[in-house]
């Protein structure tokens, strides 16, 4: 008997779970989000894989290397953890398609929003892009969301309550809902989840 389609959850890092703050070139500048690991905690309870999915353009642009994006993204883990939550898996594009040198530069299919990122999560973790969710801070994420056919979540946190008030009306796309923050998107998605045929 095949069960239901399988289902993951793609977050966005900086204005998301943690602080936008630029970029993130030390790791002590890495602060997570209110709520941030009580939305993760909430997904990682119903059993929904969560994944990050972050552009770290700051690699191609020498601002640091992809040891220290390694180094962050494991001190965000370690941060998760300690509140009882976790991401099941990291995404991160360090190219830029005109900034660097290569192989950094370079137009790259895991560039948000061009899909790589997700279609990577997909296979590793047997998922139907169709029935996912991508959460982010800027319309572009929700671009990157709809180009394979998930849901996208705008949150009102890092760059979203801007976006929202000031650029709203040159959106090519809406959001398939806007949350407060990665609290109330989790608890949207759980029940729009349960609710799909």
């Amino acid at each position: 008997m095949v069960g239901p389609p399988k289902w993951g959850v793609f977050l966005d890092r900086d204005g998301t779970v943690t602080e936008e703050v630029g970029y993130v070139n030390h790791p002590s500048r890495l602060n997570l989000l209110p709520g941030a690991a009580e939305g993760i905690a909430a997904l990682n309870r119903a059993g929904v894989p969560v994944m990050l999915a972050t552009n770290q353009a700051g690699v191609a642009r020498g601002y640091f290397t992809e040891d220290l994006v390694k180094v962050v993204l494991a001190r965000l883990q370690s941060m998760l953890s300690a509140q009882g939550a976790r991401l099941d898996a990291s995404y991160y594009c360090p190219h830029h398609p005109a900034v660097g040198p290569p192989p950094y530069r370079q137009t790259c299919d895991c560039r948000k929003p061009r899909p790589g990122m997700l279609e990577r999560g997909a296979r590793e973790f047997g998922l139907d892009l169709n029935r996912c969710y991508v959460v982010g801070d800027k319309v572009s994420d929700v671009y990157f969301a709809h180009s394979v056919g998930a849901r996208g979540v705008l949150v009102l946190t890092g760059y979203g309550l801007g976006e929202l008030t000031y650029q709203r009306e040159s959106w090519k796309e809406q959001p398939d809902f806007i949350a407060e923050d990665l609290i109330q998107a989790a608890g949207w998605i759980l029940a729009d989840a349960g609710g799909r045929p």
